[in-house]
């Protein structure tokens, strides 16, 4: 049974993940979700993009929605919550690290399975070796692929995400290996299931999204999240509401306090805020 609100929610602020969430199937933010979005930020509710994606790849649906110019607008989450970016200050104004000896013994692990990792930074991805797998993930973040030659070299830096692609099964068991490797020291978990991310420990999008609302001066009671995928579980979990998709994983949408009436290509979001939140 479809749980639902039973009174209209106060809300201070509305986190939003991408990808199945917000994006429908052509990875298009619809009309409808348009409309609804910019009447919450008129009211003075932050609107805010949540996604795995590095900030240049979150920009696009920013101009989308037309709302950076207001303070509702200017800020979004990127890399699953290790940055968050104020659009005004053009600036990133919280970010966290996986160190580069974390990064080197991960990049190790994935190689035994032949399989290769790439970095994050807000305008780039960098990697090793191109594979498909870097192709199809550029293209998916909208963001600018880069091949270096001494990526170890590099990977000793640190950096705010890691990501591993490959075939489903193999990524299952580089996972299992990973948690046991690296333990304490990031988080390990699949954003898809050809993706494996490594973050570092206790950051996501939830607590992010809790740091905005403290930096801001918002009730942390206030906030909402939107998700589908288990990257998302966090701020569904850390956030005074959260939303699973009707289209999300079942363990979103059990974990969730309630789960839209209608999918990602049926404005599910936007149909769920102007019934429960405007």
């Amino acid at each position: 049974m479809t749980k639902l609100p039973e009174n209209k929610l106060d809300i201070q602020l509305i986190a939003l993940d991408l990808d199945d969430t917000l994006l429908n199937s052509q990875a298009q933010i619809s009309e409808k979700n348009i409309e609804v979005l910019r009447r919450c930020a008129a009211l003075g509710i932050y609107v805010v993009l949540c996604s795995g994606r590095a900030e240049s790849g979150i920009l696009p649906f920013v101009r989308a929605l037309n709302l950076a110019g207001l303070e509702a607008g200017r800020y979004i989450v990127a890399i699953n919550g290790s940055s968050v970016f104020d659009l005004h200050k053009r600036l990133q104004i919280h970010s966290q690290l996986v160190s580069g000896e974390v990064l080197l013994e991960a990049d190790d692990e994935a190689e035994k399975f032949g399989l290769h990792s790439e970095v994050y930074t807000p305008d780039a991805i960098f990697y090793g070796k191109e594979t498909e797998w870097t192709l199809m993930d550029c293209k998916l973040c909208n963001i600018q692929g880069r091949q270096v030659d001494d990526f170890k070299k590099l990977l000793e830096k640190g950096f705010s995400k890691m990501l591993v692609a490959g075939e489903a099964d193999k990524i299952q068991q580089l996972q299992t290996k990973m948690r046991a490797r690296l333990g304490d020291r990031a988080e390990v978990f699949t954003s898809k299931p050809v993706f494996l991310e490594i973050m570092p420990r206790n950051v996501g999008k939830g607590e992010a999204l809790l740091w905005l609302a403290d930096h801001i001066g918002l009730d942390p009671k206030k906030t909402i999240a939107f998700g589908d995928g288990m990257n998302d579980e966090n701020m569904i979990l850390k956030c005074g509401y959260g939303v699973g998709m009707k289209n999300g994983q079942q363990h979103i949408k059990d974990v969730a306090s309630f789960v839209t009436e209608k999918t990602n290509d049926e404005d599910g979001v936007g149909d769920f805020i102007e019934k429960y939140i405007l």
